[in-house]
């Protein structure tokens, strides 16, 4: 047997052995300190549990029901924990790193601008923007996972006789109307009572806008929420618009047939955003790469371009029916940035802007659109260049108080674990309170700047232990072919500037249960706004390293202590054995 055949029947050998777990340094010598004779009792875990886990109300019936949990097991001790079943505990479900009983603890009282919403863009397109299907099923998906706000762009159909759904002057198959109203309605509050905001992108005439508002009407009745004025003073709060939903638009300001792709965008189709990305999506730019972007912006979209006077010829010809509707106002006056951005006291809209025209904008009007998202909904939607259906850097929008960052939720990536992770906050319900610093001016009258330089409020400090559960989640040819794989972790901050930042660990060879052991420590300015993002990968030597799991945190409220972290596939789906062991403190 030659040499090579030897190595290749060795690894093969070796390659579905796995090592037993085995508790870190750092938890054998917790359990030392809170266990006698190898033996942890309950009120030694229940004084663990406030000690170092910071669970300050912790009571000895609490741990008490941790230890009977885990008594099916076989190596639960008659009087407690011992270090198997105590590293057990640690790394098992029952110990996630945000409080599955926290539910909503935000107040959910104040208006709608107070809140960052979770908000689809082309809710309705399967794939790509350009020759996906349209479909109610996205909706629902979107739905399901808590998405607050469904955007469709609706056209008249090809006898110009009914309405339907799809992505215009595209090759995008289109799907009816009625079916996804039909559809939002059956899903809308599966994952969250509150409200779902349906925007409209409106190229119809005042014949099929009537139409379209009887359909409405009849599908959603009195769940819909129609204002008593035409135009709202201040928005009502999310907590009063619990089950019912909104609709928010703008009148047309054309009457177009579908169907068409431009010629320009056609030619557009090899631009930089489109087809580069890894195979788990791009990294996450930070504010001044995207500002370092010069792609031309082409937007198939018409959201809001017109100005005041268009807008006032075009309600001439709305349907009345259809305009009684509309409970969010979109819109653009007919000046420049600062009169898009002017604050009327005595009635409050919407404002969209590509996230490019953010980037732009930003640069000299930072602080009037945070002025303006005191009052006001801002939504950013993703430049027409992204064809892949691929997203932005929501920190940009969410940083200046937009509310509605809206994102291809097919768009797997890094940018929509980002918003996965925001959105894991306040119970998943789909809005999240936005930190007071945007929600009104300081004593002197000054709104918060991103651009900044503040001082550190906090530091979080990260230590990760190890990971297990790939050999169980994966193929065991997956990673190699002929040996275990070699894991590394990426740990860091999604956060303003000053905050966003990667570290990685060392890599380990062969090894389906790596023990890194590492501390990171990330000062942060912003913990308001920060969101811990974790990637375990492959190394691979002569192709791409390959993806082994992600997840993302919102920093306010991880839970202090050792915690067990559940890592999710590019979609976001949670594996059912990976994770990390993990402590997070505050120093």
């Amino acid at each position: 047997m030659s040499k090579q055949t030897y190595r290749v029947c060795f690894c093969f050998r070796r390659r579905f052995r796995l090592a037993a777990s085995e508790a870190p340094p750092d938890v054998k010598d917790i359990f030392n300190r809170y266990s006698e004779n190898g033996v942890m009792s309950a009120e030694q875990l229940r004084q663990f549990l406030v000690d170092v886990q910071s669970e300050e109300g912790a009571t000895l019936e609490d741990a008490q029901a941790i230890m009977d949990s885990l008594k099916h097991l076989n190596i639960f001790h008659r009087r407690g924990f011992n270090l198997e079943s105590f590293f057990k505990y640690l790394f098992g479900d029952v110990n996630p790193p945000l409080n599955p009983n926290l539910g909503v603890h935000h107040d959910m009282n104040s208006p709608l601008s107070h809140y960052f919403i979770h908000t689809g863009h082309n809710s309705y397109l399967t794939g790509n923007q350009l020759s996906s299907d349209c479909s109610d099923v996205p909706i629902i998906n979107a739905l399901q996972k808590g998405v607050r706000v469904i955007e469709l762009d609706i056209w008249p159909n090809s006898t110009d006789d009914d309405v339907v759904v799809l992505h215009g002057r595209t090759l995008t198959t289109p799907v009816e109307l009625i079916k996804c109203l039909k559809s939002i309605k059956e899903h809308a509050f599966v994952a969250s009572e509150y409200p779902v905001v349906i925007t409209l992108e409106d190229h119809l005439t005042p014949v099929l806008q009537a139409k379209v508002a009887e359909m409405i009407t009849q599908t959603f009745g009195d769940i819909l929420f129609t204002p008593d004025s035409e135009c709202l003073s201040v928005f009502p709060s999310p907590e009063s618009l619990k089950k019912r939903v909104m609709i928010s638009t703008k009148p047309p300001k054309e009457y177009l047939h579908a169907k068409k792709v431009p010629e320009k965008e056609s030619d557009s189709k090899q631009g930089k955003d489109s087809g580069d990305e890894e195979a788990w999506g791009k990294e996450v730019k930070n504010l001044k790469s995207e500002m370092d972007d010069e792609d031309e912006d082409v937007d198939i979209e018409d959201d809001d371009e017109d100005d005041d006077e268009e807008d006032r010829k075009a309600e001439q010809n709305t349907a009345p029916e259809y305009k009684r509707l509309i409970a969010i106002r979109a819109g653009k006056g007919k000046g420049g940035m600062l009169d898009w951005l002017r604050v009327d006291p005595n009635k409050v809209r919407r404002l969209s802007l590509s996230e490019q025209e953010l980037e732009k904008s930003i640069e000299t009007y930072g602080k009037d659109i945070v002025r303006f998202t005191q009052r006001n909904l801002l939504r950013v939607y993703p430049k027409g260049i992204r064809f892949d259906s691929s997203n932005y850097n929501p920190l940009i929008g969410w940083m200046h108080g937009a509310q509605m960052v809206a994102f291809n939720m097919q768009g797997y990536g890094r940018s929509l674990w980002v918003m996965h992770g925001m959105f894991k906050a306040n119970g998943g319900c789909g809005y999240v309170k936005k930190p007071d610093f945007l929600l009104k001016a300081d004593s002197y009258g000054e709104v918060f700047d991103p651009r900044a330089t503040l001082p550190v409020k906090t530091t979080l400090r990260v230590t990760v232990y190890m990971g297990e559960g790939w050999y169980f989640d994966f193929r065991h040819t997956h990673f190699d072919a002929y040996s275990p794989p070699d894991f590394y972790a990426r740990v860091g901050i999604a956060g303003v500037p000053a905050d966003t930042i990667m570290k990685k660990t060392k890599t380990l060879e062969d090894n389906w249960i790596p023990n890194w052991d590492e501390v990171f420590e990330f000062p942060l300015t912003v913990p308001e706004l920060a969101l811990l993002r974790i990637e375990v990968h492959e190394y691979d030597m002569s192709e791409k390293d390959d993806f082994a799991g992600q997840t993302c945190l919102p920093v306010n409220e991880l839970r202090k202590g050792i915690r067990a972290v559940p890592l999710s596939s590019r979609k976001g789906e949670k594996y059912n054995s990976v994770k990390l062991l993990m402590r997070f403190e505050f120093v």
